[in-house]
């Protein structure tokens, strides 16, 4: 069957449909959206959470395993998941015991709790990696390691992939021209001052040439990375990439950072741990804890020892590493249920076999409906992909951006009541997902579907 493109009158006609939908749909949202303007810049008390496409924001009233309910008391089902930051559910019941008994003990105290060597072999046993630290969120623990890597090797610059995303860490706030391979500062970044392109090197995803290039000068201190695109669509490592990635950096001196924030849904331990990456450090953050603030980065006993050498020789005073509230005693509470009870087999078992059924179903309709669409998964997350093939790396994305379709699908499924994340077309599925989940959401596809190209 041949390809088949939805018109821009016909997506235009929805998305006016689809808006006036929200609106009659949602009073309560709508009406909370007005009063919050008088007190949040944009009414949001985070900006980004005006980043849906809804005409205002949806306000939850709660959320309990993969159903969240709105303030209009509509309850969807969620596949969004806070982007990663509640993967196993929200608000799993032992992580919500375990929050509540440290809440009524104390909160923090800027000393460790008697949970702390605990927790240590649990994320040992969980991660692989020997010696760890704690921080708030994966933006904090990134920013960290940058230090600890210009600190323990002397070299001042960093490598990134384009189209990478390690939260708000600025010197990876950069992007790559394709025409030059140069640096260049990001124009979307606000009240910038320090020319953070002069120290970060951008190359393509799953470019070895370009990445031996980057890394031939001998002063690149780490390669932070996730072991594939996770926040510009989904894009997967080719075959062999990580092996002679890997290489690379060790022929060349220069420590590989894994962020597994978002790959964590690959399976038990992360993507590194899934096929044996062997990294330097390793930054896991949102969804460690099930969701509470916190995140960790964890590094081989030959990495801890250089930086309690590099922390030895410099003088008594601030490092710049660390915040007051990193491994407090309520975080490391509910970090220590997560690993018990979150981070299991039996959990990745079923996360992995419901989105596996969820890939086999979106695909099954994309190739009926003779759609030139894609869906790439990796272990419990995948991406609705506008186009016809899976994606090389971030300008492979950008070439076939399909910005008013993806923005028509996310308000389509949720006036529907299933939500996507909004940034992009990611579906993440949970321990708490259901078989019955995924029929709700194949049915709405269905619906949208027919709804673009009717009969």
């Amino acid at each position: 069957m041949p390809a088949i493109h939805p018109s821009p009158d016909r997506m235009a006609s929805l998305q006016r449909a689809e808006r006036e939908r929200f609106i009659a749909t949602h009073p309560r949202s709508m009406a909370l959206a007005r009063a919050a303007q008088a007190h949040y810049l944009f009414g949001v008390p985070l900006h980004w959470m005006r980043d849906w496409p809804s005409p205002a924001t949806l306000f939850v009233q709660h959320a309990q395993g993969t159903t969240l309910t709105c303030a209009d008391d509509l309850a969807h089902a969620d596949f969004c998941l806070g982007d990663t930051g509640a993967m196993f559910g929200h608000s799993p019941a032992p992580l919500a015991r375990a929050i509540a008994q440290q809440a009524a003990q104390g909160l923090t105290c800027m000393l460790p709790s008697i949970l702390a060597a605990t927790v240590g072999e649990g994320l040992q046993r969980v991660f692989g990696l020997p010696v760890w630290q704690m921080a708030l969120t994966a933006s904090d623990a990134n920013r960290f390691v940058l230090r600890w890597a210009r600190a323990i090797t002397g070299r001042p610059q960093l490598l990134v992939f384009d189209g990478c995303y390690h939260g708000a860490v600025d010197d990876t706030l950069v992007d790559l021209d394709p025409a030059t391979g140069a640096t260049l500062a990001r124009p979307s970044v606000l009240g910038q001052v320090h020319n953070h392109a002069a120290f970060t090197r951008v190359v393509p995803f799953n470019d070895l040439a370009a990445l031996e290039a980057a890394l031939s000068r001998g002063d690149v201190a780490c390669l932070l990375a996730e072991p594939a695109l996770t926040n510009f669509g989904l894009v997967p490592p080719a075959p062999g990439f990580w092996a002679a990635a890997r290489d690379l950096c060790r022929a060349h001196g220069t420590l590989f950072v894994c962020d597994e924030t978002h790959t964590i849904s690959t399976a038990l331990g992360g993507y590194a741990q899934a096929h044996a990456l062997e990294p330097d450090f390793l930054v896991v953050g949102k969804a460690v804890a099930g969701g509470l603030p916190c995140a960790v980065y964890g590094f081989t006993q030959a990495m801890a020892r250089r930086m309690a050498a590099a922390k030895d020789a410099a003088p008594e005073g601030h490092s710049g590493i660390g915040t007051t509230l990193a491994g407090n005693a309520l975080t490391l509470a509910a970090l220590d249920a997560a690993l018990n009870h979150l981070h299991t087999a039996a959990n990745y078992t079923h996360m992995l076999g419901i989105a596996a059924a969820l890939e086999t179903g979106l695909r099954g309709r994309i190739a009926q409906a003779g759609m030139p669409w894609t869906v790439t998964r990796l272990g419990a997350r995948m991406e609705l992909q506008f186009m016809p093939h899976t994606p090389r790396d971030a300008q492979d994305v950008r070439d076939h951006a399909q910005g008013e379709l993806e923005a028509l699908t996310h308000l389509f499924m949720l006036n529907r009541g299933v939500l996507l994340t909004p940034f992009h077309s990611m579906l993440l599925v949970s321990p708490a997902t259901t078989a019955a989940d995924v029929v709700r959401l194949l049915s709405v596809f269905d619906a949208l579907l027919a709804a673009l190209v009717p009969a």
